[in-house]
């Protein structure tokens, strides 16, 4: 069964277009991507999902429910972390949960209590004296805090410290063993091909791309900046390079393929420093989609 279908849904912001013929499934008990630039549609699309705003025209069914006509209904089954966050600041953050827990037909108290310590959350202090990454924290254990049978990120992990971005995606795959299906929007590569099993690429609000995620790994680039003296960039023109730009104390390039010959060229070279990353999503569009 599927947990999520969407059926061209469209949004259009007068003439300007949010999201356009969004089709995909995700899969009951699937932790799945949704990744992009950011203004891609990823929020356009999530906010349509869960009738936050009107879809131009299309549909979503949850569950196999139409999800604009039986929205309230859905959403208690539903947790959603928004990508921006916006709380009363007065308020507690025990005050808060509370009030979220309200919402819902069963006590969520010992919840609370549990998530708050693994995201290591004062349940004490006001919302407008916490930091944005803490701010997170409180929009993390809201979205979980009535075991919801679909879980919704957007942007998860922006402001919180590598540490407790580890704790988080722990936090996600048990919620996932214990059978929820997750539905996770980035634009951030590295965190989706830790976490997904399929991915959903979204370019100018259009799918261009559902791919399984070892599939996107196998095919992905890294990027490499190297600097030192008298670099020789000739040595970097073959197989699998791209986009090599270079002066003669740095050179920068794309690479697909077996690493270990790029390890070769540069074990002969005096260099000053080496950086090897993931390239961004647009980088990575750039390579895939022109």
């Amino acid at each position: 069964m599927n947990a999520i279908e969407f059926n061209k849904l469209t949004k259009f912001y007068g003439k300007v277009k949010g999201c356009e013929d969004i089709d995909f499934q995700v899969k009951e008990g699937e932790i799945f991507g949704f990744i992009g630039p950011n203004g891609a549609g990823k929020s356009t699309t999530i906010r349509t999902m869960l009738s936050l705003i009107y879809p131009t025209s299309g549909s979503v069914t949850i569950f196999g429910k139409d999800a604009i006509k039986y929205g309230s209904e859905v959403r208690k089954d539903i947790g959603y972390l928004p990508s921006e966050i916006f709380y009363y600041d007065r308020m507690k953050v025990i005050d808060l949960l509370k009030y979220s827990a309200s919402f819902y037909d069963h006590d969520c108290t010992n919840r609370i209590k549990e998530l708050s310590e693994i995201m290591e959350l004062d349940l004490n202090r006001k919302i407008q004296d916490l930091s944005y990454g803490n701010k997170k924290k409180v929009g993390i254990v809201q979205g979980l805090l009535h075991s919801p049978k679909l879980i919704i990120l957007d942007e998860p992990t922006s402001g919180l410290d590598p540490l407790m971005q580890q704790k988080f995606f722990n936090l996600i795959v048990e919620e996932n063993k214990k059978g929820a299906t997750v539905l996770f929007s980035s634009h951030i590569l590295s965190e989706v091909q830790q976490l997904c099993n399929r991915v959903a690429i979204i370019k100018d609000g259009s799918i261009v791309s559902i791919q399984d995620v070892k599939a996107l790994s196998k095919d992905s680039y890294k990027k490499f900046t190297i600097h030192g003296k008298d670099l020789n960039h000739g040595k970097f023109d073959i197989e699998g390079v791209s986009e090599l730009k270079a002066t003669d104390s740095k050179v920068t390039f794309f690479f697909k393929g077996d690493v270990n010959e790029i390890v070769s060229i540069i074990s002969n070279l005096k260099l000053k420093d080496i950086l090897i990353e993931e390239p961004t999503l647009e980088e990575i569009f750039m390579h895939y989609y022109e």
